[in-house]
């Protein structure tokens, strides 16, 4: 996933204001405290943001990847 369809995929979600302000604010405890800007900017994997997102608001999978998505393959490690 590349953090232009991570961006996407969070307004497809969550809606363009929610979403957004949650990147801002949302705390991930998962990702030593960082919001999803810091985190995004710190070099973690925007797939991998996106899911520890989605598990700390407890998305269901079957909504997490919007209407019209596949889940994109994990990255390599």
């Amino acid at each position: 996933m590349k953090e232009r369809e991570f961006w996407q995929l969070l307004e497809e979600v969550l809606g363009r204001s929610y979403g957004r302000s949650l990147a801002r604010d949302q705390v991930l405890t998962a990702l030593d405290d960082m919001t999803v800007v810091e985190a995004l900017a710190a070099g973690v994997e925007p797939r991998v943001v996106w899911n520890v997102l989605c598990d700390q608001l407890q998305v269901p999978d079957s909504k997490r990847w919007g209407k019209d998505h596949n889940a994109p393959p994990l990255p390599a490690k």
